[in-house]
């Protein structure tokens, strides 16, 4: 059986909508269609409902899903078995889920790293919130995943703490604040202003939020925002105040357009490297997730 059209099969599994799956597999939306046909066709079967909102796996198509799976993983084994025993380099594709934070001012250097080291390795990044990350390795659209989270505990993830990205509470250099001498916030002061937050999902955030609407008789101005940019953005024209990862604006305060807000003690949160426990972790896989755990080691 052609594996090409098993993957195939996958890929429009995990993704329910045949241009997705064309688009994930550089094919033309008809070799989709042509490769579900020939499946179906060989094993005397529909494998599909094709439903407005997408196609739609039948009973048959579960059952021959997690074989379809086995087999493609069973190719994955062989590729890289035979090519350890020619002693030849590391190759293949991995994709990586992390969120706004880690993607831009983490992976970078993993990725550079890795180019020198494993040049045949293809990463590919998705900026992606906790619970897509999830749905993703689930899916098995993403290999690993990276979580600004406090726990990540699924029966069928396994997570390793990696490192710890420290938080700070920061408004623009005019803010009250942020002057010197003043002593530091407390809860109750800081229940009173308007803060500007990462959007609900992202664990600091929400606990941030959780502080403040814990004040009594305190009625705080959250606005949520799907960017980190437009989040800053908004703290430096002077409108409130945010909670971000360090490394996210130590520029901006270096540059004298944020300033720290001293406030009550707030714990760094951890990066969590996430994979599905269930799926064999390839060569290039290993080789990713420990240049990852190399780049974010304190040392």
């Amino acid at each position: 059986m052609d594996t090409r059209i098993l993957r195939t099969f996958v890929t429009l599994a995990r993704r329910g909508n045949f241009t997705a799956t064309a688009d994930d597999l550089h094919l033309a939306q008809s070799t989709v269609t042509v490769h579900i046909r020939t499946l179906e066709k060989d094993l005397g079967t529909r494998l599909f409902d094709r439903l407005p909102r997408g196609a739609v796996l039948t009973d048959a198509g579960r059952l021959v899903l997690a074989d379809a799976e086995a087999m493609l993983e069973a190719e994955e084994r062989l590729r890289a078995t035979a090519t350890g025993n020619r002693g030849g380099e590391i190759t293949g594709r991995v994709v990586i889920g992390a969120g706004e934070t880690l993607c831009a001012a983490r992976l970078p250097g993993a990725v550079a790293a890795l180019r020198r080291t494993h040049p045949g390795v293809e990463i590919h990044l998705h900026p992606t919130g906790t619970a897509e990350a999830v749905d993703g390795l689930r899916s098995g659209r993403l290999d690993l995943a990276l979580l600004l989270e406090e726990q990540a505990e699924y029966a069928d993830l396994t997570a390793e703490r990696i490192a710890a990205e420290p938080l700070l509470l920061v408004a623009a250099h005019h803010h009250p604040l942020t002057a010197g001498g003043s002593p530091a916030a407390d809860w109750t002061e800081l229940a009173h202003e308007h803060f500007f937050l990462h959007e609900e999902g992202c664990s600091y955030s929400d606990r941030l939020a959780r502080h403040l609407l814990a004040v009594p008789g305190a009625r705080p101005r959250l606005t949520r925002f799907g960017s980190i940019e437009a989040t800053r953005s908004c703290v430096v024209a002077g409108l409130g105040l945010t909670l971000l990862p360090r490394v996210t604006v130590e520029g901006a305060i270096r540059e004298g357009s944020l300033a720290e807000v001293a406030g009550p003690r707030i714990p760094d949160v951890p990066v969590q490297l996430v994979r599905l426990r269930r799926r064999w972790r390839s060569p290039a896989v290993r080789a990713v997730a420990d240049e990852l755990v190399r780049q974010f080691s304190p040392s």
